[in-house]
């Protein structure tokens, strides 16, 4: 292996994780509400919105998709894409705090709830793609 990459085209799981990647972000743009609930209000103000924070998380998952296709910076993208993936764990934590709290909903600690655990196989698997 290089320090520019693998060097060959990018396996199965690897395409799959850009593809992912690819749909999460078209997401990010088509239905953006999908999101807000995940964008901490700490995080906002009235210069950067929610909106803002879900469009910024969208380009950076196609930049993500994008770089896992390239050998020359699939290792670096894979480990973003972890990082992103991890980054992202403190808006759902974040979410599902505030779905518990009296302005929640039984539909939103649902959602919450099973959103937040996914981000653990979501590290693994862009970590993994490493060496892919």
């Amino acid at each position: 292996m290089t320090a520019l990459g693998t060097g060959r085209a990018p396996n199965a799981s690897v395409l799959a994780l850009a593809g992912l990647l690819t749909a999460s972000a078209i997401n990010h743009f088509t239905t953006e509400h999908f999101y807000y609930a995940v964008v901490p209000p700490s995080i906002t103000s009235r210069k950067v919105s929610r909106r803002d924070w879900v469009h910024a998380s969208g380009v950076i998952e196609f930049a993500g998709a994008a770089g896992l296709l390239l050998p020359q910076t699939r290792r670096t993208a894979a480990v973003c894409t972890a990082v992103m993936f991890a980054g992202f764990t403190a808006g759902h934590i974040s979410a599902l705090r505030r779905a518990c709290g009296p302005k929640g909903s039984p539909k939103a600690r649902m959602i919450h709830g099973l959103r937040l655990p996914l981000q653990v196989p979501l590290i693994a698997w862009a970590w993994k793609a490493r060496n892919g």
